[in-house]
């Protein structure tokens, strides 16, 4: 596991995004992300829908679980996550904080 350290970035001005289609849910962002951006959840009704019909048999053959990411404000864009993950759907994109 990752140091806090090693990421050296501003929090907040990028956040992972999970690609739906290609995530299945390995959790290796989940293992790691020193800054707990990310957990494995279940897939709602309204998350699948925007997929494709490949992306949701694939969900299906994992319990609909996937990762989501629950803390991007704590991203701090060190690629870790983008690295890890064996799926290669982690990509990091500007965040803006909705006030």
């Amino acid at each position: 596991m990752s140091e806090r350290g090693t990421c050296s970035g501003i929090p907040g001005r990028f956040a992972p995004v999970v690609d739906r289609n290609r995530c299945e849910a390995r959790a290796d962002c989940v293992r790691v992300c020193p800054y707990d951006v990310f957990e494995i959840g279940r897939l709602s009704q309204q998350d699948k829908a925007g997929m494709s019909l490949l992306g949701r048999l694939k969900s299906a053959a994992r319990e609909n679980r996937q990762t989501f990411v629950v803390n991007p404000d704590a991203c701090n864009a060190c690629n870790l996550c983008v690295e890890a993950c064996p799926e290669r759907a982690i990509t990091l994109a500007p965040f803006r904080l909705m006030h």
